[in-house]
């Protein structure tokens, strides 16, 4: 089933989002990941400090963002909705630990994955299933659409943006070059979006520069496709799949990074086709999520500056948080943790090793004296999580943050 047959045959809809649903839904969710805490620092300049031990400064922007809440809100209301139903999720609703745990404590279905505790060929007409805010493969929507599935769809506004961008390249016989990371739930849906056009995604820039390459001097077919294996489309041949190209990506990348993959690609278009005819051969479009550019943009003020190292909080397989510790890693100590647990004492730390993909245990990681701790945390991770890590990390210097507030 092609996008457009998908849009000629909808998808049963049922409204969530009436007024009595959302009222009780959303008291439910904040009480779950609400924290006064962080309201109250927010309101005090984003700082919290006992004299003379330690100071703790808030990124400006952090946590939740818009269509974090928005999916979360439409679990909780698909639950509500339909109390005493099987209700399925084809992912994790967001990459936050402990948010899906609460989704499946709700008795929310896990149709892949780890948790995965269902499956989707069981699934029959009038079975509600909820898309996660990543999307999800165009060829996976079909079947579901086909067996008559009711849809509850929280997939993010701007991934949508993304893949209308990559629907026109396809239309214009235009080969997506997608920044991202092939594996992730939300490349993996942008790039079904071509249908029967075709697409590339590049990850690094060494990974860029090597179809730059390619462009300007050719190379060895084989070895290309072997390179990018399972992070191009059917049939896609560099040989004559490069010769157009449009630029699009992941939204959670660094967009510094993906400006220098666009410019890079630009460069090698130039260099080839000459610069009366780049326009016909390269297009970009500026697709990074607002929020995540909105957190990066709020970390890079808070690094400038003085601390003494940097908390970063978030679910490991969180792209944008990963790249919120990535930015820390380049000016300071910087300990990327899932929950306020992982701080075991003053001297021992388990954190996420973004170079060794596994978590690691550091020691002697809190300076004696008085120090400056930043945090921050990525647009999938809850207000209350961040609340546990200020009390744990004041708890470890002895002082009780209620003592702060009065």
């Amino acid at each position: 089933m092609s996008n457009e047959e998908l849009t000629q045959n909808p998808p049963r809809k049922i409204n969530l989002r009436r007024p009595d649903v959302m009222e009780a839904v959303q008291a439910q969710v904040l009480s779950h990941y609400r924290s006064e805490l962080v309201d109250r620092i927010r309101a005090k300049g984003h700082v919290l400090s006992a004299d003379g031990l330690l100071t703790v400064k808030l990124a400006k922007e952090f946590g939740f963002c818009y269509g974090v809440e928005r999916a979360i809100d439409l679990a909780y209301a698909a639950r509500k909705v339909f109390p005493n139903q099987p209700i399925y999720i084809l992912g994790e609703i967001i990459h936050n630990p402990e948010v899906n745990d609460q989704i499946r404590a709700m008795g929310i279905k896990s149709l892949s994955g780890k948790e995965k505790n269902a499956d989707i060929n069981d699934l029959k007409k009038d079975d509600v299933v909820i898309i996660p805010a990543f999307g999800t493969e165009v060829s996976t929507r079909a079947m579901l659409q086909e067996k008559g599935c009711i849809f509850v769809d929280t997939t993010c506004g701007d991934v949508m943006s993304v893949w209308k961008r990559v629907r026109q390249y396809s239309r214009d016989t235009v080969t997506s070059i997608i920044h991202g990371k092939a594996w992730h739930e939300e490349t993996k849906a942008t790039s079904s979006q071509t249908g029967a056009g075709h697409y590339l995604v590049v990850f690094t820039l060494a990974e860029t520069d090597y179809v730059c390459n390619y462009i300007v001097s050719g190379g060895n077919k084989t070895d290309f496709l072997e390179k990018f294996k399972g992070a191009y489309s059917n049939g896609f041949d560099p040989d004559l799949h490069l010769a157009a190209i449009g630029v699009a990506n992941q939204t959670t990348m660094l967009r510094g990074e993906t400006e220098e993959v666009q410019r890079r690609l630009k460069k090698a278009m130039l260099t080839k086709f000459g610069e009366a005819a780049v326009d016909q051969h390269f297009r970009f479009f500026d697709t990074i999520c607002g929020a995540t550019q909105d957190r990066q943009d709020a970390l890079e003020k808070l690094l400038a500056e003085p601390l003494d190292l940097l908390l970063v909080i978030g679910g490991y397989n969180s792209s944008n948080t990963s790249h919120l510790a990535e930015m820390g890693e380049a000016k300071l100590p910087t300990f990327f943790i899932k929950n306020a647990t992982k701080m075991v004492s003053e001297s021992e730390i388990v954190h996420y090793d973004l170079h060794r993909q596994e978590e690691v245990t550091a020691m002697n990681w809190l300076p004696g004296g008085k120090i400056t701790v930043g945090i921050t945390a990525g647009a999938s991770c809850p207000n209350n999580l961040i609340e546990d890590t200020i009390r744990r990390l004041f708890q470890l210097r002895g002082v009780a943050v209620q003592e702060l507030l009065t």
